[in-house]
């Protein structure tokens, strides 16, 4: 790529192809939308760790062939994201094909046991989630959902709208 292997040369080298390779990101990610970075499926999680290995890989790149192989598996990643969040939206066959169902984990203050071992969640990591979302008791406790990105939400308080939950697998 460069002429000589001297440290001035590596250093260009990586500011400069790190920028071109930030740059490209930030202009695809206008074209494509918000959206590319989210975590909303499992799916959208892969593309965002790719896309940062491939990152990595082009400011990296000892030659333009490799260089332009990550940038352009970049673009490629997020159109096929693109496609895909396109796809979720207008076919729920496509949808159920590639998402994950939201599991209940605990309802109305009890701990669903048999949906903990199907998830393999385990009791002291539902506690640990319970305790980072400030719950009290386990009475206030209405719902928690391992949802589809593999997160786990704790819905608390005096009521939950049904609406809420709705499309929850409930494993009991």
């Amino acid at each position: 790529m460069f002429v000589e292997e001297t440290l001035p040369d590596l250093f260009l080298r990586s500011v400069f192809l790190s920028s071109i390779a930030i740059a490209w990101v930030i202009c695809a990610v206008r074209l494509i939308g918000l959206r590319a970075f989210s975590k909303m499926t499992a799916f959208d999680f892969v593309v965002t760790v790719a896309i940062g290995s491939l990152l990595a890989g082009a400011a990296q790149a000892t030659s333009w062939t490799a260089f332009g192989q990550a940038t352009l598996s970049i673009a490629m990643l997020l159109c096929v994201q693109y496609g895909v969040a396109r796809l979720r939206q207008s076919s729920q066959r496509f949808k159920a094909a590639v998402q994950n169902t939201p599991v209940m984990l605990m309802r109305d203050g009890e701990i669903l046991y048999d949906a903990l071992r199907t998830t393999r969640v385990t009791e002291g990591d539902l506690l640990a989630k319970l305790r980072e979302a400030n719950v009290l008791a386990l009475s206030e406790v209405r719902a928690v959902v391992l949802e589809t990105t593999g997160d786990i939400s704790v819905l608390h308080g005096t009521n939950l709208e049904d609406r809420l939950i709705a499309g929850v697998a409930t494993r009991s």
